[in-house]
């Protein structure tokens, strides 16, 4: 018998989330030690790979300007290997290889003034998470279990990102944040890295009906890769995280649903998906349940993009 060819993985993967700016320009690692790597994304067929300018696991005690100076100076490096920027990711699709785009992980960037959200658009920041695990001027984290919404200084900033066309990124803000931002603005939030609390209890998890509330607005979840946000136990594989995609695709999500996979930011990765190299085996692991390349299209890439064209596309 002639074994079958293993199917191409989609020709649009777009990652919503990693951390490999952090590790590269604040840890000091190398090409190899990152999960991310240029031979990897191609490797992987990735067409746009977020980096986060992450603040920093101190918050706003800490040194955020210095940190993120330090990140942006990580980029030469993969500006030097062919990976280019791109300000808008319908640009990646036409681009000779993989691309990069940024994001924001931590809204302690914004505290010094609203006009630091037109500053890191115009860096090419596409979307922002207003918290990380540390209360800030912005709101609280799901991490710390608050029941208070947002801050007023944090409406306005959503405000003025939406006003811009920054996607308000909810991954690590609590619950009654979300809700303030469903019930209070007009523009879907997105939630870059984040899982189902319905399959795995912790935290940092979207409920059901805060699923349910993304669905019916049109926003979109890019799922995380994170062992221990995909199974109470840590014990966690691609059936795993096709798992939760397929569960917000039984609520309707078919259409919000992609990758988040927070690479480089997480210590211990799915045991059979290190690294975007090997991100053919989640796509092997939804048509095993019955996912067909449309679908899957959808999932790899194309959903943010509608979300993209639809909220962020020609604003500001």
């Amino acid at each position: 018998m002639t074994e079958q060819a293993a199917a191409p993985n989609p020709a649009f993967i777009l990652d919503t989330h990693s951390d490999t700016l952090w590790a590269m320009g604040v840890r000091g690692m190398d090409w190899g030690q990152t999960a991310v790597t240029p031979e990897r994304l191609r490797a992987g067929g990735v067409t746009v790979q977020t980096f986060a300018l992450w603040t920093g696991p101190k918050g706003n005690r800490g040194d955020v300007a210095g940190t993120v100076r330090a990140e942006l100076a990580a980029r030469a490096r993969w500006e030097a290997a062919g990976i280019r920027q791109v300000f808008d990711p319908a640009e990646a699709a036409n681009a000779d290889g993989p691309c990069f785009m940024l994001s924001v992980e931590g809204g302690e960037v914004f505290e010094p003034g609203l006009e630091t959200v037109a500053a890191y658009k115009a860096l090419g920041v596409r979307m922002a998470a207003i918290l990380w695990n540390n209360e800030n001027a912005l709101g609280f984290s799901a991490k710390s279990g608050d029941e208070r919404g947002l801050k007023p200084y944090g409406l306005e900033v959503v405000r003025e990102m939406q006003r811009l066309g920054m996607g308000v990124d909810v991954s690590h803000l609590n619950e009654a944040g979300f809700w303030d931002i469903l019930e209070k603005t007009d523009i879907p939030p997105l939630a870059s890295h984040s899982c189902c609390k319905a399959l795995c209890g912790h935290a940092r998890n979207l409920t059901d009906d805060q699923l349910r509330a993304l669905i019916g607005k049109g926003g979109y979840v890019g799922v995380n890769f994170y062992p221990f946000f995909l199974d109470d136990g840590g014990a966690a594989d691609t059936e795993t995280i096709a798992a939760h995609i397929d569960h917000i695709c039984q609520l309707g999500g078919e259409r919000i649903v992609g990758l988040g996979s927070d690479f480089d930011g997480i210590e211990v990765s799915p045991r059979d998906l290190r690294h975007p190299g090997e991100l053919g085996r989640l796509f092997d692991a939804l048509r095993r349940r019955g996912y067909g390349e449309e679908t899957l299209a959808a999932i790899a890439g194309g959903n943010y993009l509608r979300y993209d064209r639809t909220y962020l596309a020609g604003r500001g």
